[in-house]
């Protein structure tokens, strides 16, 4: 019996000292997430008359004709990719300059220029820079936001433990003070959050700075499990499909105009190079595939290079996400038009499929508005929890000191906690670094108070 209450004080110190320290983060990420949920509900009512806007000109143009007015309009601004969005969107373009700034520009039914945006100023964008990165970015920072969820899944896991042990479940006469009520509510909905809070932190994590690495990296150096080949390297076009006279000519070179949570751009310079099919051959050949909106048309980086024409899952634009059933990446001969290849879903190994199902379950559009409502609901619970967190240790707090749980002396009751740990730590690397900077700091902390223990004993001899 002794023993489960050490191993039941052992969870609630560390339960305790976790919370204190990185529940403001938690609140910080929890609220960005949920303004981030509803992005493409705000961003329709914010930028209604771009998205759904009219120029007032009756004129047709080519959307190469629109390229070249948009290009002329914003200059230093080149475009680099194009999305064709979803119903009644306007299509919209990715321009960027030398200096990396990014402008949406968006065009009618007629190809006429309705207006632009700053890339950085959008919601989505703002929401997204927050809720990953706190605004500041950076490695220090990325590393921050993800300790915080590796040791949110702690907090979830020791809570759980406590709840069943700590009898917080049953009724117990002479103990029904604020401070029970608040422990047991906190207890209450901390369980039945859990799972779905290690789902949402877990589908989270493909973008975040150690793991996430880690798990690209293997998705790429796997295929089968990953990423496929042909997503990881593109196919050529047909250099024969150049005149021999101007094969020789430098080619015109872009850089791909999205990735998710990054939507980068370079430099199109589609007029410079008349060997390419037009944009508008382009899109003739994407209805002949029978390819349907929404798609991105991203514009060749090289000479050899192709068009890439693809429908994602979780683009994080507005307009622009299917189901990840229909994600496929299309690849056209930039001089014939021709469709070389394409990767769809099916060829996606487990990772991939990962990736592809989780983030938008995570962004809450994986299933329609029923999702957003779960996400929604789940995130306040666990902002109710850490506020009722709080509470209780507000609520036993002597004045003037911390009122830590006990401190637990070491014994057998420690195996089981040092398995949960290390085996946390495996899973998520940053969280088994972040252990190891604790033990170096309290072996530092138990040698400095040996020796004054030390020297108390000399001076009292």
């Amino acid at each position: 019996m002794k023993n489960k209450k050490r191993f039941y004080n052992i969870f609630w110190r560390w339960h305790f000292y976790a919370a204190i320290f990185i529940a403001p983060l938690l609140i910080t990420l929890t609220i960005s997430g949920i303004g981030y949920l509803f992005y493409t509900d705000v961003e329709n009512q914010l930028y209604d008359d771009l998205f759904f806007g009219d120029s007032n000109k009756s004129e047709s143009v080519s959307i190469d004709e629109a390229i070249g007015n948009a290009e002329n309009q914003y200059e230093g601004y080149s475009v680099a990719k194009v999305s064709v969005l979803n119903g009644d969107y306007n299509t919209r373009f990715t321009m960027t300059n030398t200096e990396g700034n990014q402008k949406y520009l968006f065009v009618d039914n007629h190809n006429q220029i309705v207006g632009s945006q700053n890339a950085a100023s959008t919601y989505s964008n703002v929401m997204r820079g927050l809720h990953s990165s706190l605004f500041v970015g950076g490695t220090v920072v990325n590393y921050l936001v993800e300790l915080a969820a590796c040791w949110a899944i702690f907090l979830l896991i020791s809570g759980v433990y406590m709840s069943f042990k700590g009898k917080v479940f049953k009724r117990q006469k002479g103990t029904n003070n604020k401070r029970q009520k608040h422990k047991k509510l906190h207890a209450i909905t901390g369980t039945i959050i859990a799972i779905p809070m290690v789902i949402l932190i877990f589908t989270g994590l493909p973008w975040s700075a150690l793991m996430g690495n880690f798990i690209y990296s293997a998705a790429q150096s796997h295929p089968s499990i990953g990423i496929p080949e042909l997503k990881q390297v593109p196919p050529i076009s047909e250099i024969n499909e150049i005149p021999w006279a101007t094969r020789k000519n430098e080619a015109p070179t872009s850089s791909e105009a999205h990735a998710h949570h990054n939507d980068m751009a370079g430099m199109s310079h589609l007029n410079d190079n008349s060997n390419m099919i037009s944009v508008q051959q382009l899109m003739e050949k994407v209805d002949e595939s029978h390819i349907s909106k929404p798609y991105s048309i991203v514009f060749p980086m090289s000479g050899d290079d192709v068009y890439t024409v693809s429908k994602g899952s979780n683009t994080g634009v507005t307009g622009l996400d299917v189901s990840p059933h229909e994600e496929v990446t299309n690849y056209f001969d930039q001089y014939s038009g021709k469709l070389i290849s394409k990767v769809g879903y099916e060829e996606y190994g487990i990772l991939g499929k990962w990736f592809t199902w989780g983030i938008p379950l995570h962004e809450g559009h994986l299933f329609g508005w029923p999702n957003k409502i779960i996400n929604l609901l789940v995130c306040l619970a666990f902002l109710t929890i850490i506020i009722w967190g709080y509470k209780m240790w507000l609520d036993r707090k002597v004045k003037g000191k911390l009122s830590a749980p006990p401190k637990t002396p070491m014994g057998k009751s420690f195996v089981g906690f040092i398995i949960l740990l290390v085996t946390l730590g495996i899973v998520m690397p940053l969280f088994g670094l972040s252990l190891i900077a604790i033990a170096f700091i309290e072996l530092i902390i138990y040698l400095l108070q040996k020796n004054k223990n030390s020297s108390i004993n000399e001076s009292i001899r």
